[in-house]
């Protein structure tokens, strides 16, 4: 029986003949695998899963991951409030916007969503971000939701040593009592949940090929983060109830340490994004196995020397610190890779290949992306393949008009 999850070079070269490239692709046998597997991962652990829409950013596939994911999907965590609007005009609900923002058309967004019912909550760090909420909140004779988010960095040696990402400023349970406190005095906002991300253990692959020499420290920093987020959400969730606070939910985790964050008692709900599609950053964990899921296809164009072909286009560099594993990495045929001094190039990238692949002019090369979601700021559509064939085109968010950063 073929495994489709799995196609081969000469699988996807067929499938592509007469499409125009470049192109991107999904292959719906992977990426319904991808789910299955974290389904299987929180399964009687008595969590829900949120889809991260910022590593899917197409309407048809979150749907499908919503549909497929039956009770065990709740909701998405979207990246801002426009996106969280577009999404509820497009049938979606129980939106937590992941990242604070205090513009006025924001806030007035948030007023008018919590006014049609939906059900939708605004992430906050600090008092200002409350203060946004809560006037527009009473101008509007409601009560807006917000989501404290405690920062989960490891930092053994205090304000010495920041071993995780940049985000909130947020770090003691006595910090998030002030804020819930003010959130009571300001009126027209309700703190309704925590979320609590570790992103240097979900966000980190201890086999990453670009920088081997550092995979055994991103190991023992993951060993020890671990132990060290859970007493820290824990302590944050004893003292919300200590002093009488009831949240709706405690969101954690993201596609790396979805197998840590459900073994916290205090933790409803974790997140994932990036494992639906596997970017290529995300194929190098220990302990977490998902599929390539999400491709773009490029075209040869030029033969420049013996075992080296140049295809058109290709530079989509991810966001983050600048870096060859923010590259996009060639996918099929197997054994390519790009060249040092070039990478991926906005006309075009030049890709060397071992001597026992024969490619020719206007073959297609495919490649992954570093990060998940963002090949759907460059395309229009995903071409939508399930058991070798083209059974759907759908729209990016691109493609139906929209930019949300």
């Amino acid at each position: 029986m073929a495994d489709y999850a799995r196609m081969t070079y000469g699988q996807y070269r067929d499938l592509l003949n007469g499409e125009h490239l470049p192109a991107a692709l999904v292959n719906l046998n992977a990426f319904d695998e991808n789910l299955q597997r974290m389904l299987r991962i929180i399964e009687g652990s008595g969590k829900t899963l949120r889809a991260a829409s910022k590593s899917v950013r197409c309407v048809w596939l979150l749907k499908r991951l919503l549909e497929q994911g039956g009770g065990a999907i709740k909701g998405l965590m979207c990246f801002t409030v426009e996106e969280a609007a577009f999404l509820f005009d497009h049938g979606f609900d129980d939106l937590l916007v992941a990242y604070p923002t205090v513009q006025p058309s924001d806030m007035e967004l948030m007023a008018m969503l919590t006014s049609r019912g939906a059900d939708v909550c605004q992430m906050a760090d600090c008092a200002e971000h409350l203060d946004a909420l809560g006037a527009a909140g009473r101008r509007h004779g409601l009560t807006l939701r917000a989501a404290i988010e405690v920062d989960m960095s490891y930092r053994p040696l205090g304000d010495k040593l920041h071993l995780g990402v940049r985000r909130s400023p947020v770090r003691t349970p006595a910090h998030v009592m002030r804020l819930v406190r003010h959130a009571e005095k300001v009126r027209g906002v309700r703190v309704a949940g925590i979320m609590g991300y570790e992103a240097q253990i979900a966000g980190l692959g201890e086999r990453n090929p670009f920088s081997s020499e550092f995979n055994g420290v991103r190991g023992i920093i993951k060993k020890l983060s671990i132990p060290d987020v859970a007493q820290r959400r824990q302590a944050v969730a004893r003292a919300l109830e200590k002093n009488g606070v009831e949240i709706e939910f405690f969101n954690a985790g993201g596609t790396g340490s979805l197998h840590t964050s459900i073994l916290e008692d205090h933790v409803t709900e974790v997140t994932a994004g990036s494992g639906f599609l596997c970017s290529h950053l995300f194929s190098y964990y220990r302990d977490v196995h998902f599929l390539p899921a999400g491709f773009f296809a490029l075209q040869v164009v030029r033969v420049p020397a013996r075992g080296m072909v140049t295809c058109l286009g290709g530079g989509y560099i991810a966001s983050g610190e600048a870096g060859p594993d923010k590259h996009p990495v060639p996918y099929l045929p197997q054994g390519c890779r790009l060249l040092p001094m070039e990478g991926g190039g906005e006309v075009q990238t030049p890709v060397i290949h071992p001597d026992n692949v024969r490619l020719k002019i206007g073959d297609p090369m495919l490649f992954r992306h570093a990060k998940a979601g963002e090949p759907a700021e460059r395309f229009n559509e995903y071409i939508m393949i399930r058991d070798g064939a083209v059974v759907a085109r759908e729209p990016t968010y691109r493609g139906m008009g929209r930019a949300f950063l």
